[in-house]
């Protein structure tokens, strides 16, 4: 049997402050989220109309009693023991039956604050509220059907959920990437969940996936593209406004969220685009894209830097010379960034703005150009900002172009750490592979580089064989051979055995200079390796020499004496 669900304003009043009263704004805004997902499958209002009984789908099905009356005594099967978010759905629900609005309801405390004071009528709470269904407690005639209707004879059917807006493949196709956005935004509702972890942001990407149908190839990875974008805003937008007010770091799970939303968007446009040129019936919405991750780049808070990468990665894959990009599609994308300076002023974030002119630069072989803009304000460079740059140039096998890069750029990476330069000193030796007259720049650049480029540097010189000038280092920063295992001076006793001795030496004296116990045990292990360094070479005579004139030197040292005999080097 059909019934009319009826609230009355007195009734709605307090439903909302029951609400207000009762639900948080997080158990709100999920419960919405239930609701809107179709969630609730089935509700029916007792004959008292007072109680409301419901079935919620969640991990499984919870069976929820509400009471109007009192929202306090109302009941869940889930374990939350509290107004729990199936409660909220249910009553959203409710609402939706009554006619009343459901997004006062998910804003219960805004409504109450903008609504006016409305009576409490005299007849209480059921005086309206339900329309027949009062009449149909009220009248025996209406009961004769009560055997066939059972219990639950004013349960609302599965076909009467809302319908929830969907995108067909026509609309998909005509319309833009923003009409798209828009048509997210409804699928959304009117109340925008904060997502704060990756349970919350996967769940919202599988729902709207639900709203289109099987879809050509190109038109599906720019309709997933663009679904991931849309939960990645809903992510980035709060927590930006945060940074800039509080200047506090997001919270863990809010960054594993991101960061597993960046990775599938990168893995997306990592694959190859089903579409070619502008003949392309879907051509219109790439550009769209490109103007959609143009626009958020430019003005992201740069400690985020999302949009920015994702910009990059754009044009790196997607619009690349080797997929859809052009020199005329490179050279309008340039003149829209340097138009967004002065319209953008100084909310202008310049670091990926410039970034991104550099890229389409490169593929317009403007590298002098794209050079000077990064030299004049590299204070900030990092090797990451420069390496799809020079990946571009490695893949296509433009060497000469390369080595001209690294050894102008590499100056402006001189205050980065050791291990952010792995990828740096790489791409040298591939160049030094390809054209082994670099290899004297690669050296000059290096040097100027130092302290930092130390490891990278190390590493060269021990792929070349360039011993001398290793131990050279190695005197110079202050180490000696205990600072290695022994397994990586190996090479170097290998291949030139001689450039050892000074290394050792050295090293010997700098510990009998400490004149403590440590330092002379130091010492001794250091003198044992290098007895075996001259017996290596065969010049037992000179170890001979060496040794009785140092222990001579240090005869007034006892300590360094014994150890000395405890090592088995003086009789």
């Amino acid at each position: 049997m059909d019934i009319d669900y009826m609230l009355d304003d007195g009734a709605w009043r307090r439903l909302l402050e029951g609400v207000a009263a009762r639900f948080d704004e997080l158990t709100i805004i999920r419960g919405f989220q239930y609701y809107k997902q179709g969630r609730v499958e089935e509700l029916a209002l007792r004959d008292d109309g007072v109680h409301v009984d419901a079935r919620v789908k969640d991990n499984r099905m919870y069976d929820v009693a509400v009471d109007l009356d009192d929202l306090a005594a109302s009941e869940c099967a889930c374990s939350a023991n509290r107004a729990c978010t199936h409660m909220a759905a249910t009553l959203m629900r409710y609402a939706e039956l009554c006619g009343r609005p459901i997004q006062a309801l998910a804003n219960a405390r805004s409504a109450l604050k903008s609504a006016p004071a409305i009576g409490k009528p005299d007849a209480g709470r059921g005086g309206t509220r339900t329309g027949t269904a009062r009449a149909a407690a009220e009248a025996p005639s209406l009961e004769r059907n009560a055997s066939e209707e059972g219990a639950n004879r004013f349960a609302v059917p599965a076909t009467a959920q809302p319908v929830r807006p969907t995108l067909t493949e026509t609309e998909l196709t005509e319309f833009s990437v923003a009409k798209w956005h828009e048509r997210f935004e409804k699928r959304l509702g009117a109340v925008h969940p904060n997502i704060r972890t990756a349970q919350e942001a996967g769940e919202l990407l599988a729902d709207l996936q639900a709203m289109r149908p099987e879809l050509p190839w190109a038109l599906e990875q720019l309709f997933t593209l663009h679904a991931l974008l849309f939960v990645l805003e809903l992510v980035v937008k709060p927590n930006q406004a945060d940074w800039r007010q509080s200047r506090l770091f997001m919270g863990y799970h809010t960054k594993i969220a991101l960061d597993g939303l960046l990775d599938q968007a990168r893995n997306l446009l990592e694959d190859k685009l089903a579409l070619a040129d502008d003949s392309s019936l879907y051509w219109h919405h790439l550009m769209g894209t490109a103007d959609f991750l143009r626009t958020r780049m430019m003005t992201e808070e740069k400690s985020l830097g999302c949009f920015a990468a994702l910009h990059a990665s754009l044009w790196l894959h997607w619009l690349s010379p080797d997929s859809a990009g052009s020199a005329a599609l490179y050279e309008k994308e340039l003149r829209k960034l340097q138009a967004a300076e002065a319209a953008l002023g100084t909310s202008l974030s310049r670091q990926p703005w410039k970034l991104a002119q550099c890229l389409l630069l490169l593929y317009l072989a403007r590298d002098t150009e794209a050079r000077s803009m990064i030299v004049r304000d590299g204070v900030n460079l990092k090797p990451e900002h420069l390496t799809p740059l020079f990946g571009v140039l490695e893949r296509s096998e433009q060497w000469a172009r390369l080595r001209d890069w690294l050894a102008e750029t590499g100056p402006l990476l001189g205050s980065s750490r050791s291990e952010d330069l792995a990828p740096y000193g790489n791409y040298w030796a591939a160049v030094v592979a390809q054209l082994p007259e670099a290899e004297a720049t690669m050296w000059l650049t290096l040097q100027e580089m130092l302290p930092y480029s130390r490891t990278v540097y190390e590493d060269a010189l021990a792929a070349h064989g360039r011993w001398d000038r290793w131990i050279d280092l190695q005197m110079c920063m202050g180490q000696d051979p205990l600072s290695f295992r022994v397994t990586a001076l190996k090479p170097v006793e290998k291949e030139a055995p001689e450039m050892l001795l000074p290394f050792y030496h050295q090293a010997v004296e700098r510990y009998v200079l400490q004149k403590n116990r440590d330092g002379y045990k130091a010492a001794t292990k250091l003198l044992k390796r290098l007895a075996k360094l001259y017996s290596r070479l065969k010049k037992g005579e000179r170890w001979e020499q060496f040794i009785t004139a140092f222990a001579v030197k240090n005869s007034r040292l006892r300590a360094l004496q014994e150890e000395l005999r405890k090592g088995g080097l003086l009789s």
